[in-house]
């Protein structure tokens, strides 16, 4: 069986990360709101842009944090998986 990985995080960190997901799911509402009352389309994908950017910027805050921290811990135990850890992150993330 798989033990189950975690990462902690300080309290100022997961504030911040989940004020960035609200605004994400208010702006996927707003969307919702937009198709619901027959919005122009130039509008509606101009918000999912907007979306769109938010998310990959959330994404790359982890990405970095990820790196500097759990990757790089795994790297000075010399756990080289964290090298595939990588590599597959990266694969996923050009996709």
């Amino acid at each position: 069986m798989n033990k189950i990985k975690k990462t902690h995080r300080s309290a100022e960190t997961k504030k911040n990360l989940i004020n960035r997901l609200n605004r994400i799911n208010g702006q996927v509402n707003g969307v919702k709101k937009m198709i619901e009352e027959d919005s122009y389309c130039n509008d509606i994908l101009i918000q999912l842009s907007a979306i769109k950017n938010s998310v990959q910027s959330l994404s790359n805050e982890l990405l970095d944090s990820h790196l500097r921290t759990c990757i790089t811990k795994g790297l000075q135990k010399g756990n080289l998986d964290a090298v595939d850890e990588v590599v597959n992150l990266f694969k996923k993330f050009n996709n």
